[in-house]
């Protein structure tokens, strides 16, 4: 059971929330700093991270001189440099243009192999969900309960051209599937509250 923070643990938001008066590479300490890292070891691991996410050069680079795609790498190099077990990240692309968005989930797939984490991805995009993972856990509506797992076979390492293969639309129709069911049937139970409506 989860009961506070831990360094097993790494989330990156929906939004960067990076600290606006500190650079990339301040912002990618932090965490360690946190867990009272001298600093020449906290810079040499930023400086690992920072490169990992394609960001070498923009070290000393604040916020606002940043992408929101940068914003993002330079959150998702904060969360890897903490080393945690697991990797958390809710809708990290949902504020993204679509193009960018696109960008962002094939560099995600390099930096998962490279970074070797397990990573729980909260997406409301289905072709995101099946691109990115190993697993999809679809779930009900209120009260929110896993409806289906669905296993992507898909070998790695993936292009975005797989999304527009046969087996890629299979399983995105099985889960729109799962969706329209439990909207009918949610639409019935509203209808046997309200015949009138």
């Amino acid at each position: 059971m989860v009961t506070k923070p831990g360094p097993d643990r790494a989330v990156v938001f929906q939004d960067a929330s990076l600290l606006p008066w500190r650079t990339v590479r301040d912002n990618v300490v932090y965490g360690l700093e946190c867990l009272n890292v001298r600093r020449r070891e906290a810079r040499a691991r930023a400086s690992r991270f920072i490169e990992m996410v394609g960001l070498a050069g923009f070290e000393y680079h604040y916020p606002y001189e940043l992408s929101g795609g940068m914003q993002q790498r330079v959150n998702l190099a904060r969360a890897l440099v903490v080393d945690p077990e697991i990797l958390l990240m809710d809708e990290p692309f949902a504020s993204l243009d679509a193009q960018t968005r696109e960008l962002m989930q094939e560099e995600l797939l390099q930096i998962w192999v490279k970074a070797k984490k397990t990573v729980l991805f909260v997406t409301h995009q289905i072709d995101e969900a099946i691109y990115l993972s190993d697993r999809v856990v679809v779930f009900s509506g209120r009260p929110g309960r896993v409806k289906e797992i669905i296993p992507v076979a898909i070998e790695r390492p993936r292009r975005l051209k797989v999304k527009r293969e046969p087996r890629f639309h299979a399983i995105e129709d099985r889960i729109w599937g799962l969706i329209e069911e439990a909207t009918e049937r949610n639409r019935r139970t509203v209808d046997q509250i309200d015949p009138g409506s």
